[in-house]
């Protein structure tokens, strides 16, 4: 195996890993909630936490690689991400969950962006899309089986070990991390701005605190919260703006969304997997709290989507060359909602034929939504612009998925004080259909790749 084959490697475990930790947890929040007595929305915390956690440390990454290599980084990282996935396992209240579950999410967000900045200054032009292709259908197989997987350990042992089960793959990624990276040269990296690391994570903790209590209150002091802790992720997002503007060298620098593949490629995760996150995570309790299905059933249909993904990140990585990014993220978008549409038709457990075609259609449009971001996101950089890109990406990444999950918490809980349960549940699927195509309306702003070429052409003296 190649150097560069062997750097992707490490990234793919390191993002299987993380992958893991997002679907496997999710078919357990019933069985959690009820143990710990707890709501749908204090219960997404679970989720919430790791998420903080890997934003906290996703921009820390490239100043922490050049201090202390990227061998003993990334190893590092997972040696710990082990030790907290043990303790999530062991801890005996829901506060110390979600403290663990904070501390797993900075060990995974210190290796993910090295990585893949790693892996993809190894491949260039074309190549970028043989190699995403590569790694996301790889990736494929964490939401494929560890909703099943954990469903069946929830189901027959302890949702405990949903948990502990990570541990192995952990150990086995920091192995391979120090057998198989190599130091390059450390460069002058300046410090990290760390007003701007704290303006972004009190950003996001305020809105997902903010979101989270919306909703599940009816009225009073703790809505005032929420409106509270929505206006203070407002201030800071634009107190953060303001700070990139004056700071050389931002903790996450803005200017670089100036690229119109960069700054679509981050309006598409939150339109199919940070969507799908919100979406799946209330079909797990409609299937479990309404339909009564088992865990291990409702992991199930993630083999569906999985499935519909495989089959179109293959295809989309075929065609991305010849076809551009623009026509497959049209496909990805419309199919996607049509299968989030289908759920609200989901009324009975018998209607297991129609829960496949909706997961079926996700997969499909999500596999290829996914597949083609991932590619575009980065194709404008090269060198040190692709670290820095690499962490906007990666932290748009975690914060689709805590939004989208968090978003859709609130928008059902705000319907349910209105409607009964089942229509709430119906009526939120529907609204998260119509919000995956909401990119639709900017895909003007991306070049064709004959534009592209044009424009390169023009500039030339």
């Amino acid at each position: 195996m190649t150097y560069r084959y062997r750097l992707a490697t490490v990234f793919l475990m390191g993002f299987f890993v993380d992958c893991i930790n997002i679907f496997m947890p999710a078919v357990a929040l019933p069985t959690i909630a009820a143990e710990f007595h707890v709501g749908i929305s204090a219960g997404a915390w679970v989720a919430n936490a790791y998420m903080l956690g890997l934003t906290l440390a996703i921009p820390l990454a490239p100043w922490l690689a050049d201090r202390w290599g990227a061998r003993g980084l990334m190893a590092g990282s997972m040696l710990a991400f082990a030790l907290a996935a043990w303790a999530c396992g062991e801890a005996g209240s829901f506060g110390q969950l979600v403290g663990w579950r904070f501390i797993q999410g900075m060990a995974g967000g210190l290796v993910i962006p090295v990585g893949q900045a790693l892996a993809f200054n190894r491949f260039q032009g074309p190549e970028r899309a043989r190699v995403s292709t590569l790694v996301m259908a790889v990736a494929l197989i964490a939401p494929a089986l560890s909703p099943w997987l954990g469903g069946l350990i929830v189901d027959h042992g302890s949702w405990r070990w949903v948990f502990h089960s990570n541990i192995a793959l952990a150990l086995a990624a920091a192995g391979l991390a120090w057998l198989w990276v190599r130091d390059a040269p450390a460069t002058a990296r300046q410090r990290p701005d760390l007003r701007g690391l704290v303006l972004v994570s009190a950003a996001l903790a305020a809105w997902l605190l903010g979101m989270s209590l919306y909703g599940s209150q009816g009225s009073g002091q703790g809505l005032a919260l929420a409106w509270l802790g929505m206006a203070a992720g407002l201030a800071f997002t634009v107190l953060y703006a303001i700070h990139a503007r004056k700071t050389a060298h931002p903790i996450v620098e803005l200017q670089l969304l100036k690229s119109p593949r960069l700054r679509m490629s981050v309006a598409v995760y939150h339109a199919i997997p940070g969507v799908f996150t919100g979406v799946n995570l209330l079909n797990i309790f409609y299937l479990q709290d309404m339909l009564h299905l088992s865990a291990q059933a409702t992991g199930r249909f993630m083999m569906v989507y999985a499935g519909g993904a495989l089959v179109s990140m293959l295809v989309g990585g075929r065609l991305y060359n010849r076809a551009g990014a623009r026509p497959l993220f049209i496909a990805s978008m419309v199919l996607h909602s049509l299968g989030i549409a289908a759920l609200a038709a989901v009324a009975a457990p018998a209607d297991t034929w129609l829960l496949a075609a909706a997961y079926g259609l996700m997969g499909l449009g999500g596999g290829l939504g996914a597949n083609t971001a991932q590619t575009t996101a980065l194709l404008d950089f090269d060198g040190r612009q692709t670290q820095q890109a690499s962490v906007i990406w990666n932290l748009n990444r975690q914060m689709a998925f805590s939004v989208g999950a968090a978003f859709f918490l609130m928008v059902f809980n705000t319907l349910a004080t209105r409607l009964d349960a089942g229509r709430a549940y119906h009526m939120t699927f529907l609204i998260a259909s119509l919000a995956g195509l909401v990119p639709l309306l900017q895909l003007r702003s991306l070049h064709t790749p004959e534009d592209h070429h044009a424009r390169q052409q023009a500039h030339r003296p």
